[in-house]
């Protein structure tokens, strides 16, 4: 086998990473778990659980009797995705934080942290996600030195390595890694690739992980925690009330804190009002934000979107879109969502649109438009344009046809 590899493992504190990192133990690798500390907060109970999951994942090191690092990414997180993710917000968009850390964090700054800095030939995560290159194939080129000359390059460029779903595919995170830079895909390994969930926990109880077991999922915004969303995005943005309006008659049926503290599709918490309302869209000038009646309300389906440059994960567009401009595959925009039949056209600036098979509900502008071709994660692109919803297409008929009708009706008969 050579030199022992050293591989370096991100260790959250959960379930999954602790496992990750027992698997490459048990298989020969000279591993050291690293905590990341990426949010100074306590949590709504004043309990700061960064400590906890660190003091969780410091246990896990120990009972493996492997190295255990903590290093602090916070004035990275806040300048590099939460002032990102409050400028959004002002935009009246709705971003994904935990793409934005992947791609920022886990996958730039933790990734050349663990390469250069611990000299790692390899990094690792609990993630549930697959690459197409074998493990002995990460170690063949990871001390290989960046590539300095054009023919080197190109022959980079032919093989790079693509990201495919794991086999647990309800607990699939590609859409969550759907950015992330192939330097750093090609140096990582998803120990968990080939496991499902349950096996992953029995594994844990085997190993006497009782502590992480007990633990519930972590939910909410990434390294955040979960919180009263309205309540926390108020501490920084301040409140700018305005009016709910009907997207039918054009009254208003109530007030609001702020645009930025509400989403597309939610239901809008509207006092005296018998029956619910959901938002269907927002204007940042006035203020306004549209509701319209019944969860399933046409104003909330539209099936074409356009995104901002678009992310591929092997560095280049596929080839049949490359050649034609245009090329079927399947759409999410949010993790688990069953994926939509589309047709993808791309820019000349790199930017996608993506035409939908059926009207999707509350397509959001700020969401990452995440597509796969088969299992494997293409890439992703934030949705920067929403096409008109069916509400609007419906109206625009209703007046074609009412317009049609009135020129029948007023053509003067021709004088005898």
């Amino acid at each position: 086998m050579g030199l022992i590899k050293h591989v370096v493992c991100a260790m959250s504190g959960g379930v999954d990473s602790s496992v990750a990192a027992l698997l490459l133990k048990k298989r020969g690798y000279n591993v050291t778990g690293v905590f990341m500390k990426n949010w100074d907060s306590l949590d709504e109970k004043g309990v700061c659980t960064t400590e906890r999951d660190c003091e969780d994942a410091y246990r896990v090191c120990q009972s493996l009797d492997i190295p255990f690092h903590q290093v602090s990414y916070v004035k990275e997180y806040w300048h590099e995705v939460f002032s990102n993710l409050l400028k959004e917000y002002e935009k009246g968009r709705t971003p994904n934080p935990d793409i934005l850390c992947n791609k920022h964090i886990k996958f730039n700054h933790f990734h050349k942290y663990a390469i250069n800095t611990l000299g790692a030939d390899a990094m690792a995560t609990g993630h549930y996600a697959r690459t197409s290159q074998e493990d002995d194939e990460i170690f063949a080129q990871a001390r290989t030195a960046p590539p300095t000359t054009l023919f080197r390059d190109r022959f980079e460029i032919r093989n790079p390595v693509k990201l495919h779903k794991a086999a647990d595919l309800l607990k699939d995170q590609t859409f969550f890694l759907s950015q992330i830079p192939q330097q750093a895909l090609r140096q990582t390994m998803f120990p968990l690739a080939g496991l499902t969930k349950e096996f992953v926990k029995k594994i844990a109880a085997e190993a006497g992980f009782r502590h992480v077991l007990k633990k519930k999922e972590s939910m909410g915004i990434c390294f955040i925690g979960e919180r009263n969303f309205e309540k926390f995005i108020l501490e920084y943005l301040e409140p700018k009330p305005g009016n709910f309006v009907s997207i039918e008659d054009g009254t208003v049926v109530g007030t609001h804190k702020g645009w930025f503290t509400l989403t597309l599709g939610q239901r809008a918490r509207i006092g005296g009002q018998r029956d619910a309302l959901f938002v269907v869209d927002k204007d940042i000038v006035t203020g306004d934000v549209f509701v319209a009646p019944t969860t399933n309300h046409p104003a909330l389906f539209r099936d074409t979107i356009r995104t901002e440059r678009f992310h591929w994960v092997t560095g280049d567009p596929p080839p049949e879109l490359a050649r034609t401009q245009m090329m079927e595959c399947h759409f999410r925009f949010i993790h688990q969502m069953p994926l939509t039949p589309c047709t993808v056209t791309l820019n000349m600036d790199g930017s996608v649109w993506i035409l939908l098979s059926q009207p999707v509900r509350a397509l959001t502008p700020g969401q990452c438009a995440v597509l796969y071709k088969g299992d494997e994660c293409l890439g992703g692109g934030k949705i920067t344009q929403l096409g008109p919803s069916e509400f609007t297409l419906q109206k625009g008929r209703e007046r074609m046809v009412a317009a049609l009708q009135h020129k029948e009706h007023s053509t003067p008969e021709p004088d005898s």
